[in-house]
């Protein structure tokens, strides 16, 4: 059974945790709408959704993804790099402990589940101010006795790794790149340097986030440009509305946490 984690948003948005961008008012009703439209896409494409209440002390809880990186065999509950989010872990990680084993990020190391992005068994994690080498050093330990390379790559310009790249295929990214360097990815692995490099187009820096789910893509309806290259190259792609949550450095991955069961 493939499953979806996921959580409702918080009424304290307006306090969301921002670093490259500049704060402007979050629509909460319009935001609720396009995240219920977000979760309609999942169902739609075989999920089960668990959706966990939001925390009305937590501002940022909706992007659960930050809060554990979950592969086949066991679940990493991260520590988020920003101390504000750190009550986000225990329902999340209770949430997952009925699924797989779980595995804690501690003190000195942060991690953010957006810094890292699972290629296979090639994991790739962002070094950004919310992720350090203490913390990748960990998810490395936890992760390398089930078979997984573990590579940090440095980020410049945006928040997470998932920012700057995604996956939209078995052995092709989408990625800006601005924020990450092309020779850098393609240094990582010999199996890596084989991969397709698909460029957002320069008037949509944020257009590297998209939802992957089995053959289709989940691309923000604010990237139409970078959404025509990727149909040019025959790849099912479907829109969402996620402007509202952008506005607090959200993307289409934050939102959930795919896994099965």
């Amino acid at each position: 059974m493939q499953f979806a984690l996921t959580r409702e948003i918080s009424p304290a948005i307006a306090r969301c945790e921002l670093t490259h961008l500049e704060r402007v008012a979050v629509d909460l009703h319009r935001a609720r709408d396009q995240h219920a439209a977000y979760i309609e896409r999942l169902h739609a494409h075989g999920r089960t959704v668990i959706a966990l209440p939001a925390d009305p002390e937590s501002p940022d809880c909706v992007f659960v993804e930050d809060v554990a990186v979950v592969t086949d065999e066991l679940a990493v509950i991260t520590r988020p790099g920003a101390p504000s989010r750190r009550d986000e872990i225990v329902p999340v990680a209770r949430a997952l402990g009925y699924f797989r084993p779980l595995i804690p990020i501690v003190p000195p190391g942060t991690l953010d589940g957006g810094d890292v992005l699972r290629l296979g068994r090639t994991v790739l994690v962002g070094l950004t101010p919310r992720s350090n080498e203490h913390g990748i050093a960990q998810l490395r330990a936890a992760l390398e006795p089930h078979g997984y390379s573990t590579h940090a790559l440095r980020v410049d310009g945006c928040l997470h790794l998932k920012t700057a790249v995604t996956a939209i295929g078995d052995h092709a990214l989408l990625y800006n790149p601005r924020w990450i360097d092309r020779e850098a990815l393609a240094s990582v692995s010999p199996a890596l340097a084989a991969f397709e490099l698909v460029e957002v187009d320069p008037e949509e820096p944020f257009a590297a986030n998209v939802l992957r789910l089995d053959d289709t893509l989940l691309v923000p309806a604010a990237h139409p440009r970078t959404r025509a290259r990727l149909l040019a190259r025959g790849l099912t792609c479907e829109t969402v509305a996620a402007d509202e949550l952008a506005k607090a450095e959200g993307a289409l991955t934050c939102c959930s946490i795919l896994f099965t069961g």
